[in-house]
């Protein structure tokens, strides 16, 4: 990427850190219920996507840190695991197609498990201080279109009245950073900031001002 976004970047940044002390607050009122710690690695096997924002900035700290050999390992491994993805989606939406349940299918991609390419071989997160919000807020109580979530491994029980962060407030945001980055670098591919990406499909992608949609004249 040849693009300064260094801005942007700040703003996300601030997002970031406010995420990080509503995590800090439950876990020093909740000390027993949250059970993160070094090696517990359930949220590295979640499936997620990033919206632009966290995609564009995840990538460039990604290059900035590797290089080399242990760049290309790293994206050999997300490619394999992109693959994968692309099938089980496709294979779930065939499903839809022929008359499946699509909430029913959705909950069940939900639980599937596959293991992120930047979990490290120590069970150790290779981009941990720049890690995704949602691998951030993992262990604590949250809540999705009126739905709450708790990680399994928690000591919090389902149904009983804890902080909840309201996650849909925090992708209106990431959505709203998103789309002035895109106004911003005059892309001509304006609802952009609408897409959804995999981890594993950051890693391999570049994004130049070709697939960003940067206007030569702009």
């Amino acid at each position: 990427m040849i693009l300064n976004l260094k801005e942007h970047f700040v703003k996300y940044e601030a997002l970031v850190q406010m995420v990080d002390a509503v995590f800090d607050r439950v876990k020093k009122e909740f000390p027993k219920e949250v059970f993160c710690r070094e090696k517990c690695s359930d949220c590295c096997y979640a499936i997620f996507d990033l919206t632009l924002i966290e995609a564009l900035y995840l990538k460039d700290k990604f290059l900035k840190k590797f290089m080399g050999k242990d760049k290309n390992d790293l994206i050999e491994i997300a490619g394999k695991t992109d693959r994968a993805l692309t099938k089980m989606k496709r294979e779930a939406y065939k499903k839809v197609k022929n008359g499946a349940d699509e909430l029913e299918i959705v909950g069940k991609m939900s639980q599937e498990r596959v293991r992120c390419p930047l979990l490290g071989e120590d069970n150790l997160c290779v981009m941990y201080e720049h890690r995704p919000i949602t691998c951030r807020v993992y262990g604590i109580p949250t809540s999705t279109a009126g739905v709450s979530h708790i990680c399994g491994r928690t000591n919090f029980i389902q149904g009983e009245p804890y902080p909840t962060l309201n996650m849909d407030k925090i992708y209106t945001q990431l959505q709203l950073l998103s789309a002035q980055l895109v106004k911003d670098i005059n892309s001509e591919k304006i609802r952009m900031h609408e897409m959804l990406i995999p981890v594993s499909m950051v890693m391999v992608t570049d994004f130049n001002e070709e697939y960003l949609g940067v206007r030569k004249d702009g």
